[in-house]
């Protein structure tokens, strides 16, 4: 047929169409053509018809024809197959049912974890169930091979864990960088700080102290300066963020210090001393202290209210709470548990002071300006770490557990463990169950995700936090059924 048909009036073009329509019908009716034939001749007549219509190839959807043997089936006649890929799903516990639902609504594929599969490129929905666990639904970008590996968390938990990792000896403190890229933790048994990617646990540096391992961490706001403390030398090692790199090494002139923390301005530091039983108040332009201001026995915990003119010290000998004027150094002492008091963490907004005592199992609250204390929950044994999430509304607080008999250096009879409360009422949100001696704890700065420690396993869990609002529908989550698994 002619190819220049296209310029023909649309009399003609219907002439023509019914013209070939009645020639094949007519063919087809006297004869039996080859399967080849009958191919060919379809063929011409849709390459005439779409070349008569002024149409292109892609303008029509149609069914490839079948072609001779050995012949090139042509763009148009076929279909590109969509590419695969080997994912391989590995769970915590293991042995869950997998199901891969493709997302072009191909047939599913399943198996049991861990579970590999060549799986359409795409991003299909994962289903994961198993008894004794919650059920887990993740999308799942599939454009290379790749390998995962979820948690299943136990029935009622609210917080879904993301990771767990190894460390160096003895965990002491977490802390998100304030951009969350990062998670440093102060390895009590030494070198010094080892520094983690939270959601996949790949460590990135380690920062060697030298003869000594290192206590607490806190970051400027801007996140570039971290500031690390050392028992042993009775010192502070400012690090730069961005190189890993030690740049000073400040003395504190006390004896074992832990605990520290910034002015509002950030011009001066803080740090308590354990055994001298005083805080370091130290220039940071300079580097020296500038004064050592006595503090209650065995300072731990410190805050500086906002304005910079009150500094509050836990003591953990008598479970003191005191309260510094920065301003000529006198001081009150608010509360007395006769417990342990050991961290405080302040909502400035709200003006509340937290406290949690280990030798009371429990949490106090304090009103900034005011005298008041009182006595906000209970906790589970040994309360260690407590942080407040983003938006002040929740509290979280480790939990050691119980001690072993012969030493706490040694694991106890209990798991530790992770307490969620509401932070004005004190009521429980949910529960997590740790590892031997839950010690150091941080949430991120956007609420997003919760690390701890275990410090006797030299390991740290990362959770994702959920909304507040599911939190507060949650019924306590897994709060009291966790009491169950807390003993070994």
């Amino acid at each position: 047929m002619a190819s220049n048909d296209g310029d023909r009036r649309p009399g003609t073009l219907r002439l023509t169409v019914v013209a070939v329509v009645a020639v094949l019908g007519c063919v087809a009716a006297a004869v039996t053509l080859a399967p080849g034939a009958v191919a060919s001749i379809v063929g011409e007549v849709q390459a005439s018809f779409r070349d008569i219509a002024g149409q292109t190839t892609s303008d029509v959807r149609t069914e490839p024809a079948a072609t001779t043997a050995g012949a090139t089936p042509t763009p148009s006649e076929t279909t590109a197959p969509v590419p695969r890929h080997r994912v391989r799903i590995a769970t915590r516990p293991r042995g869950a049912d997998v199901t891969i639902t493709p997302e072009d609504g191909g047939p599913a594929l399943t198996g049991t974890s861990p579970f590999t599969a060549q799986v359409p490129e795409g991003t299909p929905t994962v289903s994961i169930t198993r008894r004794g666990r919650q059920p887990l639904e993740r999308r799942l970008s599939v454009e290379r091979n790749r390998k995962v590996r979820w948690w299943l968390d136990p029935p009622g938990q609210l917080h879904h864990k993301v990771t767990q990792f190894t460390t160096g000896s003895a965990p002491k403190q977490v802390a998100f960088t304030p951009d969350r890229r990062e998670v440093w933790v102060t390895l009590l048994g030494g070198p010094g700080v080892e520094v983690f990617r939270p959601r996949t646990g790949r460590r990135l540096a380690t920062i060697d102290l030298g003869d000594h391992g290192a206590v607490e961490v806190i970051f400027t706001a801007d996140g570039s300066t971290a500031y690390v403390s050392q028992m042993e030398s009775a010192s502070v090692h400012e690090i730069d963020t961005a190189t890993h790199e030690v740049t000073r090494r400040l003395s504190t002139g006390g004896s074992w210090t832990k605990v520290l923390a910034l002015s509002p301005d950030e011009s001066t530091l803080y740090a308590s001393n354990w055994s001298s039983n005083d805080v370091s108040e130290i220039d940071l332009v300079s580097g020296e202290v500038v004064r050592r201001l006595p503090a209650v026995a065995t300072p731990r915990g410190l805050f500086v209210a906002p304005g910079g003119e009150t500094l509050y010290v836990a003591g953990f000998d008598g479970g003191e709470l005191q309260r510094i004027d920065l301003r000529d150094g006198s001081s009150t002492i608010l509360e007395t548990t006769g417990g342990a008091m050991r961290h405080l963490v302040g909502d400035s907004d709200r003006g509340r002071l937290y406290a949690d005592d280990m030798g009371a199992d429990a949490v106090f609250v304090h009103d900034l300006g005011h005298r008041r204390v009182r006595r906000l929950t209970a906790t589970d044994e040994k309360p260690n770490t407590i942080d407040l999430g983003a938006d002040g509304r929740v509290l979280y607080v480790s939990n050691r557990g119980e001690n072993n008999a012969e030493s706490y250096y040694l694991p106890g009879p209990e798991w530790g463990s992770v307490l969620v409360f509401d932070a004005a009422t004190g009521e429980p949100l949910d529960a997590i169950v740790g590892g031997n001696q839950t010690t150091g704890l941080d949430v991120s700065e956007d609420g997003r995700l919760l690390a701890f420690s275990d410090f006797l396993d030299n390991r740290v869990q990362v959770y994702e936090v959920p909304p507040h609002d599911a939190l507060v529908a949650g019924d306590g989550g897994r709060f009291g059924r966790h009491r169950r698994d807390l003993v070994k």
